[in-house]
């Protein structure tokens, strides 16, 4: 499903929280983002899901954070374990690693693999599944 129909859908859908869309590290629940400079599947998913990511339901429950292979791995984060793959997703919550994807599958996938780890996180409220 499109981005646009995913956010045009997902606005009367949401699961709001407070803060929702503000990323606080290792607090609530998080998208990580490990990437780096020059990885052209980081710049894909930036171009295809990126732009619109935060408006979305998904990105509603589950605030991105972005996390640069080659910094300093975040104190807060020291119960993750770091990646060399790029881009790799993990959903975290408090800081604790629910589930992660490697790699970035395309926009359809994408989805479809994120609320898969949606579904997993712990005393789930759901956020309402968007269709087409």
């Amino acid at each position: 499903m499109s981005v646009m129909k995913r956010m045009s859908a997902g606005f009367g859908l949401a699961l709001l929280v407070s803060g929702a869309g503000l990323p606080q590290p290792a607090k609530a629940l998080e998208l990580i983002m490990i990437e780096q400079a020059g990885c052209m599947w980081c710049a894909r998913w930036d171009k295809e899901i990126g732009v619109a990511y935060d408006k979305t339901t998904e990105g509603k429950v589950a605030p991105l954070r972005r996390v640069d292979l080659h910094a300093p791995w975040p104190e807060d984060l020291g119960a993750i374990k770091p990646e060399r793959l790029t881009p790799t997703f993990v959903l975290a919550d408090n800081g604790q690693e629910i589930g992660r994807l490697r790699g970035y599958p395309g926009d359809e996938f994408f989805w479809v693999l994120l609320d898969e780890l949606l579904e997993k996180r712990p005393g789930k409220a759901t956020a309402s599944k968007v269709t087409d």
